[in-house]
């Protein structure tokens, strides 16, 4: 038997400009979404994966990647993948856009 995500609206499109972190908390998790300026959105956990953390949601966006301005880490959107030299990984989320609504499975 397949079991269904339960996708969960954290807003509408309009709420996710390009380029732009935004902060979305689902039951006890807190979410960055990002908006990349060829129109795609992306859901990883909002925590930095560097044993001092700090929120994700400050971060720059190009491409499909984000730059830590903290620690000035690069971690690829898709994978979660902090880029080399460093390393760590933070948790994705699947997200996508149902007509206006914005909505993230966990």
């Amino acid at each position: 038997m397949i079991k269904h995500a339960e996708w969960l609206i954290v807003g509408h499109s309009k709420d996710f400009p390009n380029r732009i972190g935004r902060t979305v908390r689902l039951n006890d998790k807190e979410i960055a979404v990002f908006r990349t300026s060829e129109n795609k959105l992306y859901a990883v956990e909002n925590a930095c994966p560097h044993p001092k953390g700090g929120p994700l949601t400050e971060a720059i966006v190009s491409g499909h990647y984000i730059y830590d301005p903290l620690r000035d880490w690069k971690i690829d959107l898709e994978t979660g993948i902090v880029q080399d030299p460093d390393t760590g990984q933070v948790k994705t989320f699947a997200i996508r856009e149902d007509g206006e609504e914005v909505k993230i499975s966990l």
